[in-house]
């Protein structure tokens, strides 16, 4: 089986799946496409859905970029001269109501090559997390039990290592919390003696496949409720956070700058609206508080 065909294949697929179920949920605003090129090598689908009635701003883009390996990527493994492909989808949701968390999810596959062609590293990485603005437990239970159960058809030790993985990754060291309640996290996926390349791709089929269930009924749930504009206000807030966590911490951020990237594809995960408080505080007891409880002291969901 050829790895790197068979998943560039299906991110493909799964874009034209997941904006089709994004604009059925929306019931209004139309994914718009955006085709762009890569100098070095490569290029991608941008598909960006803006003023919906659900969605505020999201993003689900497809990449396959290639070419000579970046100076950075070199020194850092240890290589001279190194050709690289490196495909995937990544996405982000911004709803308009505090209601509805902001989810992403992305999924990637790297090869690097030798001067004779050859596969010298490869690997599988990825992961879906969720953001919400108010904390909803059996929300956060379904999503991570979703996870949960995708994972464990493939291999038990999956979901508490990559829960534990993704609650340590999106964590905005500078504020002593995470960015969100989590989900799954995983990278540097590499064959060994448990599990083949084959299995390792079926894993990361599925991981994509289950993000439908664990996000829309979420949206379906949340989408006809009411909010003010004091938990408007507070969203914009939270999204500041996650802005800050974007451009200081995210790997994939900084590799998509680092490889020449597509600017405008890389940053469409910034939300819409934002605000920044100067030393802002929830007030005791409340629900806004509840959640900055639960970031500063991440717990287990199933």
């Amino acid at each position: 089986m050829n790895i790197k065909e068979a998943f560039t294949k299906h991110i493909f697929d799964l874009q034209n799946r997941i904006c089709t179920a994004l604009e059925k949920a929306d019931g209004k605003a139309k994914f718009v496409e955006d085709s762009w090129e890569r100098p070095g090598g490569g290029g991608g689908k941008t598909r960006i859905i803006t003023h919906g009635n659900v969605f505020e701003k999201g993003g689900v883009n497809t990449s396959t970029v290639h070419g000579e390996l970046p100076d950075v990527f070199k020194e850092k493994f240890g290589v001279n001269e190194a050709r690289f492909y490196a495909c995937g989808l990544s996405l982000v949701i911004h709803p308009t109501s505090p209601k509805i968390p902001t989810v992403h999810a992305n999924w990637r596959y790297f090869e690097m090559y030798n001067a004779a062609g050859e596969i010298i590293k490869r690997w599988f990485g990825g992961g879906t997390d969720l953001t919400p603005y108010y904390l909803v437990e059996e929300d956060a239970q379904h999503f991570h039990n979703t996870m949960k159960n995708m994972c464990d058809q493939h291999n038990s030790s999956y979901y508490p290592k990559f829960k534990k993985a993704c609650d340590a990754y999106f964590f905005n060291s500078h504020r002593d919390e995470t960015r969100g309640i989590g989900g799954i996290f995983y990278d540097y996926m590499q064959q060994d003696d448990r599990m083949t390349w084959e299995a390792l791709l079926a894993f990361q089929l599925d991981a994509g496949k289950c993000f439908e269930e664990a996000y829309l009924p979420l949206v379906e749930k949340h989408k006809t409720e009411t909010y003010t504009k004091e938990q408007k206000y507070w969203q914009e807030i939270r999204r500041g956070r996650y802005v800050e966590f974007n451009l200081l911490h995210d790997r994939g951020t900084q590799f998509g700058i680092k490889t020449k990237g597509r600017t405008e594809s890389i940053l469409m995960s910034l939300p819409a609206t934002v605000r920044w408080d100067y030393d802002f505080k929830t007030e005791k007891g409340s629900d806004e508080a509840k959640l900055i409880e639960v970031l500063m002291n991440p717990k287990d969901w199933v």
